[in-house]
């Protein structure tokens, strides 16, 4: 389902969260022709969110339930409420000739394009953590290794109009000396291995800084802070 459907489909989907199914015309509180109201319900059936049971009541699919669940019905506007994104990042690192490496990632694709950072991703419904983590890293640096979650951390990021940009939670693992062989380059990136001490060199991610500091502590650790960004 879309972010923003219909305002009669949103006005239908808030009348049955409060009931456990309603009739054809419990749900018509709008006071819609009968040709108009039935169209927007066929659309909310046709997209697997309301379902027709056999004793001709209606009621939310488990789909249904999941959208319902992140209504907001307090706005003036019905829609679906905006979440903070839940995401992984890793940080890489390996020991060569004395030397200490991190694998950063060039990004070439927007948002931040042209900016170097670390390995990330998205959480899929259903994956832990530390799968998403074990599978992001596999699949864009072609690399495995044994992960440590070392902290959680909520960006918040800004414009310099004061723009909320993004909100987004990352859960941080360190990877020590990672097996395989490296993918240098992917859809929409590039890696890299980079000494240590070059990492916060040239066009670089905001939080990168903060990010080093996080993964050096001992203990685990929640922290939040707040960006404001002039290239997004």
């Amino acid at each position: 389902m879309k972010k923003e459907i219909h305002e009669a489909q949103a006005k239908i989907l808030k009348n049955l969260l409060f009931r456990e199914k309603a009739r054809f015309s419990e749900l018509n509180t709008e006071g819609l022709s009968t040709d108009h109201f039935a169209f927007h319900l066929k659309q909310l059936i046709e997209n697997g969110v309301i379902e027709k049971g056999e004793d001709g009541y209606y009621c939310f699919t488990p789909e249904g339930k999941e959208y319902a669940n992140r209504f907001d019905v307090d706005s003036e506007r019905i829609r679906i409420e905006k979440q903070a994104k839940l995401g992984v990042l890793i940080v890489a690192s390996k020991e060569e000739n004395g030397n200490r490496f991190l694998l950063m990632q060039e990004r070439l694709k927007h948002p931040y394009f042209g900016l170097r950072g670390f390995v990330t991703g998205k959480i899929k419904m259903g994956e832990s953590v530390s799968e998403t983590a074990a599978r992001e890293l596999k699949e864009e640096t072609g690399l495995s290794a044994t992960l440590e979650q070392k902290a959680i951390y909520h960006e918040r990021v800004f414009s310099a109009l004061g723009e909320l940009l993004e909100d987004k939670y990352f859960f941080i693992f360190t990877a020590e000396n990672p097996k395989g062989t490296l993918i240098e380059s992917f859809e929409g990136g590039k890696n890299e291995w980079r000494e240590e001490v070059k990492v916060l060199d040239g066009l670089i991610f905001y939080d990168i800084g903060d990010i080093l500091s996080l993964v050096q502590n001992k203990e685990f650790i929640f922290a939040e802070k707040s960006y404001t960004v002039e290239k997004y």
